[in-house]
């Protein structure tokens, strides 16, 4: 039996403000997986972030503690504790925490595999939204984060 303990998992911190704990998928995540990915992810107080992003998998957030701004392609929404939100493939999507305590949620995509938003992040090449070819956040949405890792 395996068994992923979140105590145990320091995961990625992100420019963004945010904690990535990965628990399952084909990658360092102690449940190996190939089909989906299931994660836990904190989002620092006031403005703690997924930033302007899209990936070819489906996916789901589900917050299980805190109040976030959610941006899925041209809507803009609030999400707050036991609130689930789903991400078709491609769509653009970004999560913001509102709140003054830190955001914590589940995520799940599948099929599984790395997911560029990542990688970008940490390298500081994040496709900037309005830009490029990349479409604008919703109206009145909360910016991106495009801040550049501090420690690369």
């Amino acid at each position: 039996m395996t068994i992923g303990d979140l105590n145990e998992i320091e995961g990625k911190r992100y420019p963004a403000r945010r904690r990535t704990q990965g628990l399952v998928g084909d990658g360092p995540q102690p449940i190996k997986a190939k089909n989906f990915a299931f994660g836990h992810v904190t989002l620092e107080p006031n403005g703690g972030q997924v930033p302007w992003h899209n990936q070819e998998q489906e996916e789901t957030y589900f917050v299980i503690e805190g109040t976030g701004e959610m941006c899925l392609g041209e809507e803009r929404q609030t999400l707050s504790t036991g609130q689930m939100v789903y991400i078709p493939p491609g769509v653009f999507h970004q999560l913001t925490n509102i709140g003054d305590t830190p955001l914590r949620m589940i995520y799940t995509y599948a099929p599984g595999g790395d997911v560029a938003h990542w990688r970008q992040e940490l390298a500081g090449t994040l496709p900037k939204a309005g830009e490029n070819g990349i479409p604008p956040l919703p109206a009145g949405a909360r910016p991106q984060c495009t801040d550049k890792p501090t420690d690369a």
